[in-house]
């Protein structure tokens, strides 16, 4: 019954989030195609805004299950968000592996994880440039997809907002956690450059090639 509450709530306040962000954000999403239909997937993107998580979620065309600060649970209204989309905690500041546990739990099982490699909003600039590893780590760790989002815009009322969806990276393919204790560093670089080059691309010129 749970269940089916869950997936009533998802489908009603995904259309309200999506219907509010194209009308008070102006959201574009582009390249909607890169996302894989099955399979594990990891989907990560920048961060600047709250408005981030509820656009990857309500834009990306499957369930996911987005990792958040357990700091936000005291907010009555992203607690209800975390409880109808499944939300993973995550206990910043400490020891506690229980959320990277349940995350790679869920990607085993073929579903989707969403979360920001920044860390925090921002977290480049604020970070010196560096990424966290984790979204790699357990990319390498199951075998699971990646795919890139670059975030564009101001982020604010009746500014656009523009989702760019790059396409799905397997760093399974060419990184072993076993053989190079690196890997997930290295693989964190590559998807940072792939981020990065995503929050850069001309929309308006992509919009011109497909017409």
């Amino acid at each position: 019954m749970k269940k089916i509450f869950k997936k009533i709530g998802r489908v009603i306040i995904s259309f309200c989030i999506l219907t509010y962000c194209k009308i008070v954000y102006r959201l574009n999403v582009i390249g909607i195609e890169n996302v894989p239909e099955d399979g594990a997937v990891i989907f990560c993107g920048n961060h600047r805004t709250y408005l981030d998580p509820p656009a990857i979620v309500v834009t990306a065309g499957r369930h996911m299950r987005f990792l958040a600060k357990e700091e936000l649970r005291k907010n009555p209204l992203f607690a209800f968000l975390g409880f109808v989309y499944d939300g993973i905690y995550v206990k910043r500041d400490a020891k506690d592996i229980t959320a990277m546990k349940e995350a790679m739990k869920t990607l085993k099982a073929g579903e989707c994880v969403g979360m920001f490699p920044e860390g925090t909003r921002n977290g480049l600039e604020k970070n010196d440039g560096k990424m966290k590893s984790g979204a790699c780590y357990m990319a390498l760790k199951t075998n699971a997809k990646i795919v890139p989002i670059g975030i564009q815009g101001e982020a604010k009322p009746f500014k656009r907002t523009t989702l760019v969806y790059g396409e799905p990276i397997d760093f399974s393919e060419k990184y072993d956690l076993k053989e190079d204790k690196d890997a997930a560093e290295k693989a964190t670089e590559e998807l940072k450059d792939a981020i990065v080059a995503l929050t850069k691309v001309d929309v308006d010129e992509l919009k011109k090639k497909d017409k």
